[in-house]
């Protein structure tokens, strides 16, 4: 069975985690070799360079070149570790947020221009491209509203405590980029309830490959 790489993106509150791991049991019990990981993170030098990207300073600002930075350092050495090995394996690898997001967060919300992200891609991963990347969509209130919820007393990362004008663009870049790859793209609605979601997620990974269609 060939590998295949599946990114879910969004922005937040829009239940990527919760739909990512339920995708996964599903395909495993269809008899799909899976490993769920996550960007940035997902693997040992990853997560700390995860925990430097989210942690709340007040003493010192990050620049969006450094936030740019460390994101595509962090995603090297993922890809390096842990996503080329399992492709290659066989395994669906289903991965939490991708360069899609990095276009989005520091393209479309940071302001960092495409130029300066596409030269990035071209160094970390010019060959490695998601076969399928469901695009999770919410409006942005709503999704702050989860994510608030979801996060309870641990409060907000450094993210989650830009403004909902930060998010609007977020999810601006995330619709046109996937209107410019309709063919990687699904778009899902995210507003309706979890297992709504989760049916329009089956159906586009059903659609990837056949034979998990009939497994459903």
């Amino acid at each position: 069975m060939a590998g295949r790489f599946i990114t879910f993106e969004g922005g937040e509150g829009v239940g990527k985690s919760t739909q990512l791991e339920r995708a996964a049991g599903w395909l495993r019990a269809s008899g799909v070799q899976v490993v769920v990981t996550r960007e940035p993170g997902g693997t040992p030098r990853a997560e700390l360079l995860r925990r430097v990207l989210l942690e709340r300073t007040d003493d010192e600002l990050m620049p969006p070149s450094c936030e740019l930075l460390l994101m595509f350092a962090a995603r090297a050495t993922h890809l390096a570790n842990l996503v080329e090995p399992a492709v290659a394996r066989g395994a669906w690898v289903l991965c939490d947020r991708f360069t899609d997001a990095t276009y989005a967060y520091q393209g479309g919300g940071r302001g960092v221009a495409d130029p300066d992200i596409d030269a990035l891609v071209r160094i970390v991963h010019p060959r490695r491209q998601p076969d399928l990347t469901l695009l999770l969509d919410a409006p942005v209130e709503l999704g702050l509203t989860r994510a608030r919820a979801r996060n309870g007393a641990a409060g907000p990362d450094r993210f989650e405590t830009e403004r909902s004008e930060f998010f609007e663009r977020v999810r601006r870049r995330y619709l046109e980029r996937a209107a410019r790859e309709p063919g990687r793209f699904r778009v899902i609605d995210a507003a309706g309830t979890p297992e709504a979601v989760e049916a329009k997620v089956r159906g586009a990974l059903a659609a990837l490959r056949d034979p998990v269609a009939g497994a459903s």
